[in-house]
């Protein structure tokens, strides 16, 4: 595990305009990171851009959807044209659906795993050039405590970060005679308004309004992992013991989501 000091580091951020995204902006400009931010919202953009700039040095934002190649395109050829090059890139962009899988559709699960995977994976495949040339360069991939256990309602979601999940592990192991680390993130419940803005909303999900850590737990959690060259950090303690459950007994936790889910008819 490759230790690293964050400052001076050179940094892109997906889905930066709110949540962990934003929380993980303002957290690595306060530790001298110089990042590139993409995001849909412009003037959430700016809001994040100025607050980099109370803190540390402003970030570039770029107002794009990280699905769009040319978006895409642009975020990397601003960290080598105006930050001189990539140290970490950081794939947080997500979206996710409500309802049962059989009332759902084609283009809802695609939409999610676009946003949720395909952009991440052509994004990283897009970055390793100048990544390679980074100083101790790290993939950090925000997954979520449901790309290891599946939860009624939201299989669009899950299944996304299972490949997210999977994939981290593969690039993992195939970059790491590169010196490139990966770091796997999967937070579990987090104050960040993401249920408030789903593709589709087909049901209220049973847990809504319960209680989360803050975005910016995770961001520090995040921000330290990095640091430290670790390979996942679940930065919830309720997600913690749900994944330890599912691995002591998954037979009692797919009753308990089976029960979930029959309250719902």
């Amino acid at each position: 595990m490759a230790r690293r000091t964050l400052s001076g580091m050179r940094a892109i951020i997906t889905g930066a305009s709110g949540g962990i995204g934003r929380a993980l902006a303002l957290e690595l400009a306060g530790r001298g990171v110089r990042s590139v931010l993409l995001a849909r919202s412009s003037d959430k953009l700016d809001e994040v851009r100025d607050a980099t700039a109370e803190i540390g040095e402003p970030a570039i934002v770029v107002v794009g959807d990280v699905t769009d190649p040319a978006a895409r395109d642009e975020v990397i050829q601003l960290a080598r044209n105006e930050l001189g090059g990539l140290d970490l890139l950081i794939n947080n962009a997500g979206v996710s659906a409500s309802g049962t899988f059989a009332d759902g559709s084609p283009a809802v699960m695609q939409e999610i795993f676009a946003v949720n995977f395909f952009a991440a994976a052509e994004l990283t495949r897009h970055a390793l050039p100048i990544l390679r040339e980074g100083n101790r360069p790290m993939v950090v991939n925000i997954g979520s405590i449901l790309g290891h256990r599946g939860i009624p309602y939201t299989s669009e979601y899950c299944a996304s970060k299972f490949a997210m999940t999977g994939w981290s592990q593969s690039l993992r192991a195939e970059l790491a005679s590169e010196g490139i680390d990966v770091l796997l993130v999967s937070p579990g419940t987090t104050e960040t308004g993401f249920a408030d803005h789903l593709v589709e909303q087909r049901i209220r999900l049973p847990w809504a309004g319960m209680k989360g850590v803050s975005a910016e737990y995770v961001a520090l959690a995040t921000a330290r992992a990095i640091e430290r060259g670790k390979h996942e950090i679940v930065p919830n303690w309720r997600g913690w013991w749900m994944l330890l459950a599912h691995r002591v007994s998954p037979r009692l936790v797919d009753a308990v989501m089976a029960r979930l889910a029959r309250r719902r008819r």
